[in-house]
């Protein structure tokens, strides 16, 4: 191509370089575009890095064909890594390096990783308020969905007593991926052998409904999936009890579809912020469900 950079394929070596790429794209991005009512952006700790790349190398290990760089002398400067779950594509993560836009860089990442879903029927992504990537996604046939996000600290007054929520294991993988498909379509498979290493896992199996969450350290919810709001709610409450009264947590990519989830949100006096974009392409937005930003 005639540029000077060029795209390849991402290989495990880049994975360090792809998550401080990644930290320093979202921060600057971050610094731009959220509310000035919003806390002040950090950089990810050593902890978070650790737990990004741990799950990027999962992504590339089973996706290969999905996960692409582009390089120029200086280096990387930009990355996409996508899915295939069943029938649906998933983009995982899509950033360009600060300052190097209008040079197709994006345009170039976004279509190979686009390219690993032909055949798919379905495609879905966690979008930021980047505005030049939100038109992107739509030129590619993406709805968008404005996203909201709630954090605080949660008061333990106004904690719900929640029963018959358990903790879970591996060996609820066929239940987890049996309330995916029934939810979005497409089960989570061998994602959920890696998120069950770096999350708590709650589960909720009762005969009038069955669900699952990923708890992160200090409470919220990286992933919730539920076949009806009351079990969704209940898994909910159990992840917001996770947190400490003193540490903000959070509920993030909250859709309107998912009006529960800002009900209970509200009820646990979280503050509500608008945040990117859900979109997709070929399916509704699935509820109850609350989906993570790299495994959707």
């Amino acid at each position: 191509m005639d540029a000077d950079y060029y795209v390849r394929a991402m290989r495990p070596e880049d994975v360090p370089a792809v998550e401080r790429l990644a930290a320093e794209g979202f921060y600057e991005l971050d610094s731009r575009t959220l509310p000035r009512s919003w806390p002040e952006p950090e950089m990810r700790s050593e902890a978070r890095a650790a737990g990004w790349q741990r799950r990027m190398e999962h992504i590339l290990a089973h996706d290969p064909g999905g996960c692409w760089v582009a390089e120029d002398r200086s280096g990387l400067v930009g990355a996409a890594a996508a899915l295939r779950r069943d029938v649906t594509w998933i983009l995982a993560t899509f950033v360009v390096r600060p300052g190097v836009q209008g040079r197709g860089v994006g345009r170039q990442l976004l279509d190979a990783a686009l390219s690993y879903g032909d055949g798919c029927l379905r495609a879905m992504l966690a979008a930021s308020a980047d505005p030049k990537a939100a038109r992107r996604y739509r030129a590619a046939g993406f709805t968008l969905h404005p996203a909201m996000l709630m954090t605080g600290q949660v008061p333990r007054d106004v904690l719900p007593v929640v029963e018959r929520v358990r903790e879970g294991s591996l060996a609820d993988i066929d239940l987890m991926n049996s309330v995916d498909r029934q939810v979005r379509d497409a089960a989570h498979g061998p994602d959920h052998e890696v998120l069950t290493s770096l999350f708590r896992l709650v589960v909720v199996d009762r005969t009038t409904g069955s669900g699952y969450a990923y708890v992160p350290p200090g409470g919220g919810t990286y992933l919730l999936a539920a076949t009806n709001r009351r079990t969704a709610t209940d898994l909910l409450w159990e992840a917001l009890a996770a947190s400490s009264p003193d540490t903000p947590c959070s509920i993030a990519h909250i859709s309107a579809e998912n009006e529960w989830a800002v009900d209970v949100g509200m009820a646990a006096r979280l503050d509500l912020y608008n945040t990117g974009y859900l979109a997709f392409r070929g399916m509704r937005p699935p509820m109850p469900y609350l989906p993570s930003g790299h495994f959707l």
